[in-house]
């Protein structure tokens, strides 16, 4: 399994994966490639390797906001000095004439990544060859970097300090653009968090952030995606798989993640996880921290937004993304904090995935893709580092400060491959979120009835049992780092095959731990665009216990699709504990009346007259999210687990509902 795919491709999840491009001796080299060894030396870099790439064209414009050289050169596994004196691998792409780097000075699109440096070249070829120097660095502790890795802590001081070595550099001009999703992106926010002088703008793509709010512990749960992360990269690119043996204990810890995932908790020296320390130490203090402290803080952007560098910011994320409600959030607090300017796009993407137009088993239509990944961003840098007046602030995709992807104006019908044809369009918007949008109350009513009348019963409501040893399978979702174990995006709310935790063809309603609500068959379109909460009054006889909410879009049986399609819009949790509070814990007295405020992730979606709008309510969603043993022990540290009683209000006095912010038909 390529590390590619998880948490984010080397830089942007865009492209396949780019060949590395190695010294060849010069014997060797055909007549079109050059090799040559760079005549300078930088005291804080090791002796400089440098191999040139060319095509038989070449062409360089004069002017430097047009320069377009087909020639390049990269110099690889520069050591670049941190203040501590560690140094950190770093690869240079620079655009050439015959095999030589041009002496102009040039402005700098940086990418700081753990997933191997060499795995950028695609992206340092195109910008190299577009007027840019490209550099590419392994972040500490990862690949050919020394040090140790620690989970984004140290990417804003080496970031600052790699900053610091390309603004001194003859071939730069002082100006750094940054690139990369999710790790990657958040390398980003961890550079402009810590005010690198010379950092210009950024574009962080499904980018890590408010790690203790949402996508990484989510209301007091833990997202398992992040232990997947660390099952597999602990023998991936790290200080310990550098040894044969131990990088094959750790391969054969990844291959039995199955096994491990029923054997929760992971405890600290009890696996094999233990040969890499620093990932162990990270994931099990990562599993016992619900509360959104300070082992959350890097990286926080909405509590934080005035430490955040003041520079033109541009926050990409899709609705079927594992940071798309942090995206949207950002945008809100950086919007009102620096002048920016900050804009945002959110497709119906899954993670890194902004050149596709279909996931899981939906497709979404041609024009939801970007197709040109790396000139789309082009745009971006070359009106802010190189200044010249294009597109942005006045055409798509950058007209306006907002621009969002409306899913399920399609036909219903089924494509090629057999997926739902759920559609959508572009729409150009000023704000987020939407200040014409209405958020209107959905109630739950006795009977799994879903409507705006609020309930009249005095008393009513739907128990159910919750047993952590049968766990709520997830089926799609915001989801990244996925790699076996979860199904991305979106995706008939239906087991089989494959569904390794439900492979029966049954859907998730038939199971007793699912309680339905839906409304009837719509008489209208239904857009539905903004931050969803359910707002779920409860009780229960545990100490503890979770309560997850999934917004679904129920297609009607139809001839092409006769069982219907119940279509995953959106979902979350809320873990009993942090009920009241994200930054404190508080256990719950049995049998007590609560209201639970469930955060689902962010949408824009038409619900189609004849469909319903649904919302399930269960306990689990298992493996997006650990399970909850209900037996009130510290978090990541129980050894028992009981079946919890769940019973959800829906009377007058105690009105469950689901909050829809509603955009008006014009």
């Amino acid at each position: 399994m390529s590390p590619h795919r998880l948490l984010a491709h080397p830089v942007a999840h865009l492209t396949a994966r780019a060949s590395r491009i190695a010294p060849r001796p010069v014997s060797r080299t055909p007549a079109h490639h050059r090799s040559h060894t760079a005549s300078r030396s930088s005291p804080s870099a090791s002796p400089i390797r440098l191999v040139a790439t060319a095509c038989v064209a070449l062409a360089v414009a004069a002017a430097a906001p047009s320069l377009h050289a087909e020639d390049f050169v990269v110099e690889k596994d520069v050591m670049v000095a941190m203040r501590d004196g560690v140094h950190l691998a770093t690869d240079i792409y620079r655009p050439a004439v015959d095999g030589q780097p041009i002496d102009e000075p040039l402005p700098v699109i940086l990418t700081r990544l753990p997933y191997n440096k060499d795995g950028a070249a695609t992206a340092g070829k195109y910008y190299a060859t577009h007027g840019y120097v490209f550099v590419a660095q392994d972040t500490r502790g990862r690949y050919k970097s020394e040090g140790i890795w620690h989970m984004l802590t140290d990417d804003g001081p080496d970031g600052v300090d790699c900053a610091a070595w390309i603004g001194k550099q003859p071939w730069s001009d002082g100006k750094i653009g940054m690139i990369g999703t999710s790790y990657v992106g958040g390398t980003q926010h961890a550079m402009a968090i810590a005010g690198a002088e010379e950092l210009v703008t950024v574009i962080p793509v499904d980018a890590m952030s408010n790690l203790g709010r949402q996508s990484l512990r989510n209301a007091g749960a833990f997202e398992l995606r992040f232990w997947n992360w660390i099952f597999l990269n602990a023998g991936r690119g790290s200080r310990a798989s550098h040894d044969p043996g131990t990088q094959a204990v750790l391969q054969e810890l990844a291959d039995q993640r199955f096994t491990y995932l029923k054997n929760m908790p992971t405890r600290r020296g009890m696996t094999p996880l233990k040969l890499a320390p620093e990932y162990e130490d990270w994931l099990v203090e990562a599993m016992q921290r619900g509360a959104n402290d300070e082992f959350w803080e890097q990286n926080n952007i909405i509590d934080f937004p005035e430490r955040y560098k003041d520079i033109p910011v541009y926050l990409v994320s899709g609705w079927y993304d594992s940071w798309a409600g942090n995206n949207t959030a950002n945008f809100t607090a950086l919007t009102k904090t620096i002048r920016g300017p900050v804009y945002m796009i959110m497709g119906p993407w899954i993670h890194g995935q902004q050149s596709a137009f279909a996931h899981g088993q939906v497709n979404f239509g041609p024009d939801a893709a970007i197709a040109d990944q790396w000139a789309w961003r082009k745009e971006w840098y070359d009106h802010w580092l190189k200044g010249i007046d294009n597109s942005v602030g006045k055409a798509a995709p950058f007209k306006t400060p907002v621009r969002i992807f409306v899913m399920g104006t399609g036909d219903g019908g089924k494509d090629a491959q057999g997926r739902l044809q759920h559609g959508g369009q572009w729409r150009d918007e000023q704000e987020w979120p939407l200040a014409r949008a209405v958020v209107t109350d959905f109630f739950f009513h006795p009977g799994g009835g879903l409507s705006t009348q609020q309930p009249s019963d005095t008393q009513s409501s739907t128990s159910f049992l919750s047993d952590p040893s049968d766990p709520v399978p997830t089926i799609g979702g915001n989801i990244s780092s996925h790699n076996d174990i979860l199904l991305q995006g979106a995706w008939d709310q239906k087991g089989g095959p494959h569904v390794w935790n439900f492979p029966d063809p049954i859907p998730l309603s038939a199971r007793r731990d699912v309680v339905v609500f839906q409304t009837e068959p719509l008489t209208e379109d239904i857009e539905v665009t903004g931050e969803i909460e359910v707002r779920l009054i409860a009780s229960t006889d545990a100490l503890d216990t979770d309560f997850t909410a999934k917004l679904i879009d129920v297609y009607p049986p139809s001839e092409t699709w006769p069982g219907g399609f119940d279509l995953n819009v959106g979902d979350g949790i809320v873990r009993g504990r942090f009920r009241e509070s994200l930054s404190e814990e508080k256990l719950l007295e049995p049998g007590k009346p609560y209201e639970f405020t469930i955060k689902l992730y962010p949408t824009s979606n038409v619900f189609k007259k004849g469909h319903r709008i649904r919302v399930d309510i269960a306990s689990s969603n298992f493996p997006r999210f650990d399970v909850n043993p209900n037996t009130g022990e510290p978090l990541n540290r129980h050894r028992l687990e009981r079946v919890a009683t769940q019973t959800i209000f829906h009377d007058a006095p105690r009105p469950s509902r689901i909050l829809l912010p509603i955009v008006p038909r014009e």
